[in-house]
């Protein structure tokens, strides 16, 4: 038997019906949402099932919506069934004020250092990951420097042309 995205959705939706949502296959990856506390469970099925066999953690990232409110902070996962060749994304929303999430580093240890780095840069809480530290940023930093929180440029600045930039003049 041939794993189609129709299959995967499939087994999902029957696995944990309606609780699956957004569900799309932008250039053909299969992509869906999933209650932020059940994480571990979507994946764990992904990884147990045997016609499934989603076992290889590609990717693991954040993402900051400040206009979301309630649901600020996305991770989102790339799962990838190695025997198959089939990938897939999952994504999990949360809100800033309390950025909980599961960690996946008792299922991927590859999750580990990319959990760190969501952390660093992102502030999501790994609940349970074994070393929850930053990893490339220091230790002192008291924000994190992903979140869409601050102006990209400083307005003040004057060493700069606009022009120069593409910004106001004249196009020749």
């Amino acid at each position: 038997m041939v794993l189609t995205n129709e299959i995967i959705k499939e087994k999902l939706n029957e696995k944990f019906p309606g609780v699956l949502v957004e569900w799309g296959e932008p250039y053909g990856l299969l992509t869906f949402r999933a209650p932020a506390e059940l994480n571990m469970k979507v994946m764990q099925f992904l990884y147990d099932d045997e016609t499934l066999c989603f076992r290889f953690l590609t990717d693991l990232t954040g993402v900051h919506f400040p206009d979301r409110k309630g649901e600020e902070l996305s991770v989102v996962y790339h799962l990838h069934n190695l025997k198959d060749n089939i990938r897939l994304r999952m994504k999990i929303y949360v809100p800033v004020e309390r950025p909980d999430v599961f960690t996946a580093t008792q299922l991927f240890s590859a999750a580990n250092w990319m959990e760190r780095e969501t952390y660093d840069f992102f502030g999501f809480n790994f609940v349970g990951h074994p070393n929850l530290i930053r990893i490339l940023n220091v230790d002192e930093m008291d924000y994190f420097p992903m979140r869409k929180e601050y102006p990209m440029e400083d307005p003040t600045r004057v060493d700069k042309d606009d022009e120069m930039f593409g910004r106001g003049g004249t196009i020749v």
